[in-house]
């Protein structure tokens, strides 16, 4: 199955056995220092490659802000080209790159326009690849360099549910969007800087108008960036 060569992969290597058992010994620690704990990040490993380990072997999920302090997340009315994402929910990401993104554009700082997306391509064999990432903002905002410092928010799965899998040539699309219908308080805190984001170096710039357009035309059309 050919994945678009717009999507790019997660980076490499896979975290090795002394990595691993870190990222288990500081999950632990901070799940016993009790909820709303921030973390104290000092492993030599990098943010993102934590995070997607957190995301691939505990039950939690993950959300990206501005916004340093929250203590609870509410339900909140969403704007989003998908129904699921379209609802009023508190939404999160199985995966420890794709909030980052969100963590560290800076709405105040020009970015008004976010193209994204996280998926794996689940084959008609059963088989997975990926995750695969595609990141883009307003283009007029790209030389402006619109960062900021953010902050990822480990929330507890168990009232999420799953965006459902799309069919993609034969096979599916799983995307790593999570909704809860109700309030969530979060387990941990993670603050991250610009430069913890992998694929800061890699944004697409996008013109807003010819992306509406094109959705408007073809819902199915992402990125909506070439015709």
């Amino acid at each position: 199955m050919v994945v678009p060569p717009y999507f790019a992969p997660r980076p490499a290597p896979d975290p090795d056995p002394d990595t691993t058992a870190a990222f288990e010994r500081l999950f632990a620690t901070t799940v016993e220092r009790g909820a709303g704990t921030a973390i104290d990040y000092t492993l030599p490993a990098p943010k993102w490659q934590f995070l997607c380990y957190l995301c691939d072997h505990q039950r939690i999920v993950l959300h990206g802000s501005g916004r340093p302090d929250i203590q609870e997340f509410e339900p909140r009315q969403s704007n989003d080209t998908e129904e699921f994402g379209n609802r009023r929910a508190v939404y999160a990401a199985s995966d420890g790159i794709w909030p980052i993104y969100f963590a560290v554009m800076n709405r105040e700082g020009g970015v008004t326009s976010l193209v994204n997306a996280c998926v794996r391509v689940v084959g008609a064999d059963g088989r997975r690849r990926g995750p695969y990432y595609f990141f883009s903002i307003n283009v007029d905002a790209l030389p402006r360099k619109p960062w900021r410092r953010g902050m990822i928010y480990l929330l507890p799965r168990h009232t999420f549910e799953q965006q459902p899998p799309r069919p993609y040539h034969g096979g599916q699309l799983e995307v790593a969007q999570w909704a809860s219908l109700v309030p969530v308080r979060p387990l941990a805190r993670l603050p991250v800087e610009p430069e913890d984001f992998p694929f800061l170096g890699q944004l697409h710039g996008h013109d807003p108008r010819v992306v509406y357009e094109r959705v408007a035309r073809n819902l199915e059309g992402f990125p909506w960036l070439d015709d």
